[in-house]
């Protein structure tokens, strides 16, 4: 039996804490899926294909050796019943600060309600990665701040694209 985790979120746009997680969770699970989140009611910088196209080049250029058990994937509605549908053992979170811990506290326990076969594991963000969000980086960027070091130079090089052509 294949043990699967889902990894989801909405990664707009992916950052080296999401990589941290994908990296850490490929070598408790046989596969993970980095499954993001389709939501139309959210702007986001990034289209679902562009991110797609986006963590695939990632993936294959910084988490090489473990590509191989990485599966980009989309979703919409419930978290569980993906997972379910996905024959999912668990649902990996990250988790920054113990603001994160009681927010995902709540949706560990509810999925576990919807899906009780589906183990929510957390894990710990990288020391270095604590205080990063997908969020947080845009905004910084925006601004003209440096966020070397925590997004690949991949997406820097596509959230600079986006700035040029007035995407905010």
């Amino acid at each position: 039996m294949t043990r699967r985790a889902i990894y989801p979120g909405s990664f707009d746009p992916v950052t080296c804490g999401h990589l941290d997680i994908v990296e850490r969770a490929s070598r408790m699970f046989d596969e993970v899926v980095v499954a993001i989140l389709v939501n139309p009611n959210k702007t986001s910088m990034f289209t679902i294909d562009e991110r797609i196209e986006t963590i695939r080049e990632v993936i294959n250029s910084r988490l090489e050796k473990f590509s191989a058990k990485i599966v980009v994937d989309t979703f919409g509605g419930l978290l569980a019943e993906y997972a379910t549908q996905q024959q999912a053992q668990a649902v990996v979170r990250g988790i920054r600060a113990i603001s994160d811990y009681d927010y995902e506290q709540q949706l560990a326990l509810m999925n576990r309600r919807l899906a009780p076969t589906v183990e929510t594991v957390f894990l710990l963000s990288a020391q270095e990665y604590s205080f990063l969000s997908s969020r947080l980086v845009k905004e910084v960027f925006t601004y003209g701040g440096n966020i070397d070091g925590l997004v690949p130079s991949l997406v820097i090089e596509r959230m600079s694209e986006k700035l040029a052509k007035g995407a905010k």
